[in-house]
Formats: C-alpha cells, structure tokens, sequence
C-alpha cells in the first residue's frame, strides 16, 4: 500500500517537479506496477496552471485505488478540470487527528492582559495568478500594523506566530514596518519566540486567548486548541475550513485587506467567543470522528 496524506499536495504552483504532479505521478506509476494499492487520504487540490500540471495529477488519481478529499472545495476543483469523482470522498485535514497527547492544555494562568496570536506568513499574491503583484503583501503587512497598532491601544498583548521556516524573515520585516510607523516595539506587549516544530507552534497557539492567523495550519492547530479564529484567507481551503467550522463571517480575503473590517470582526469575535468555543469543540470532535471512520475504511483489509 503506497498512502498519499493530506496536504494541498495536487497543484504545480512550485512547478512539475520535486514535490509536483510529476513525481505524484511517477510514485503512482511506480506503486501500481509494484502491485500496491494506492490511496490519497485527505488531499487538498488546486490550482493548477499548467495542461501538464492537470494531466499528471489526473493521471495520478486515475490509478488510485481509494481518494478522499480535505474539502468540497477540492472536490470541485477537479470536476472542473475534467476528472470523474463520482466515486469519491470528503473528509476532514488529517491534522484533526493529531493525537490528543500532542495538543497542550490551557494551563489556566492568565497574563494580565489577553493575547491575541498574529500569524503571519509569506505570500505574493493570489495563487491562482501565474505572476502575482508583490503590492498585495505589502498591503498584508501595512493592514496588520495597523490591527497591531489597534490591539495594543485596547489592551491587548500580542504574539507573532508562524507557520513554516520560509516566515521568519517575514517577521522580521514585520517588525520593521512596525518601527518605520513610528509603533515602539515593546517586548513586554509584542512576544516573539522562535518557533521550530509543531509542538512549539501548538505550546504558543495554547498561550493566546484569540487568533488572526493566515497560514492554513495555524488556523486549523488554533481552532484543534479551541481558540476563536479569524482566518486571513489566501485559498480555497481558508475559506472551506471556516466553513465548516461554522465560522465563515471570520474569513477575511487577503487580497483585500482592510484594517477597519478586520477590527469590526475581531470585536464580533471577542465579545462572542464563549459560545464560539461550544460550536468549535463540537465540530473538532465531528471532525475527529469522520478521521477514525476514514481510518477504519482504509485499514478495514488489513
């Protein structure tokens, strides 16, 4: 049996190659000629630029012997690019299963202030624009100073999150924008600790009391910890997890950022996030549940 889990693994954004449709499709080939049953698991897909991107991730799925999608969005995607998905599936992110030693607690001490996490990520533009503006970053960025500046006059704490090495250097950069408008740094109020691993992120993600977070997986690790969430949408898959997560009205498309917008929702956040921890919990454990009985499926012959 050759797995392919999770991620959003069936695009050519970073090309043919590597980690692209070729190779997916030659592992695929590989493993239907070994005689091995192949399965993609919770996969994400799109987009896809290229007629050769489409063809080998096509084909790829063509010699599946069980597909499952992370979202109907996904789903969709691939019916419009001409795939049958008749006999398909949809289950949650596998990162709804993290097992539960893994997902630290809250530990009940509260710092003088609520903490809202900042999850800042790298990013150029829309994904599905083949040479994207660096203009929509700048804007990210010059939009979150802005929300910082804010949160820090209402009493707020902040901590910058990450979600992937590739973010550091946007941090720092953060930081500067941050000086650039005259916004002091204080380190008492902005908390930056390294984060290197899941369990740092997962350690950091538990310390905050609300999150405004872009990369995909530090939304869906803040709201496994349940924590209230805006998710700074670059993708589909943003927009879908909110979705079903019962929270679309906190999804705020990146490519049009707007500081004001975004304080109007993080208020509408705070001042409902007790009841939205009930919907979130329940629909994690949804999750969860929908993960064990993917896992039972797939294992059921073995």
């Amino acid at each position: 049996m050759l797995i392919v889990p999770g991620t959003g693994l069936l695009t050519d954004v970073c090309g043919l190659w590597g980690w692209g449709p070729y190779t997916l499709f030659k592992w695929s080939l590989v493993a239907k000629l070994c005689r091995c049953k192949l399965l993609f698991v919770s996969v994400g897909a799109g987009p896809l630029h290229s007629a050769l991107g489409k063809y080998f991730v096509k084909s790829a799925l063509s010699l599946a012997d069980f597909r499952s999608y992370r979202d109907k969005a996904s789903l969709e995607y691939l019916k419009r690019i001409g795939f049958e998905t008749n006999r398909d599936r949809v289950y949650p992110d596998l990162a709804f299963s993290l097992p539960e030693a893994m997902i630290p607690s809250d530990n009940g001490e509260k710092e003088r202030r609520s903490v809202v996490g900042l999850g800042l990520m790298e990013h150029y533009g829309r994904p599905n624009v083949d040479s994207p503006s660096n203009a929509i970053y700048l804007a990210y960025l010059e939009n979150l100073v802005v929300f910082l500046r804010w949160l820090l006059a209402h009493e707020y704490d902040a901590r910058l999150l990450i979600g992937d090495v590739g973010d550091v250097h946007v941090t720092e950069e953060f930081k500067s924008l941050l000086k650039e408008r005259s916004l002091t740094y204080d380190k008492t109020r902005i908390i930056d600790e390294p984060i290197s691993s899941v369990q740092d992120l997962t350690s950091q993600l538990a310390a905050t009391d609300i999150v405004v977070a872009t990369r995909f997986h530090n939304v869906l690790l803040a709201l496994l910890l349940n924590k209230p969430v805006i998710a700074i949408s670059f993708h589909h898959k943003c927009t879908s997890l909110m979705s079903e997560m019962g929270l679309s009205q906190y999804c705020h498309d990146i490519n049009h950022m707007n500081a004001g917008r975004l304080v109007e929702q993080f208020q509408d956040l705070a001042r409902n996030a007790e009841k939205l921890k009930l919907v979130i919990r329940q629909r994690v454990e949804q999750s969860r549940k929908a993960l064990e009985e993917q896992y039972r499926l797939i294992f059921k012959g073995i």
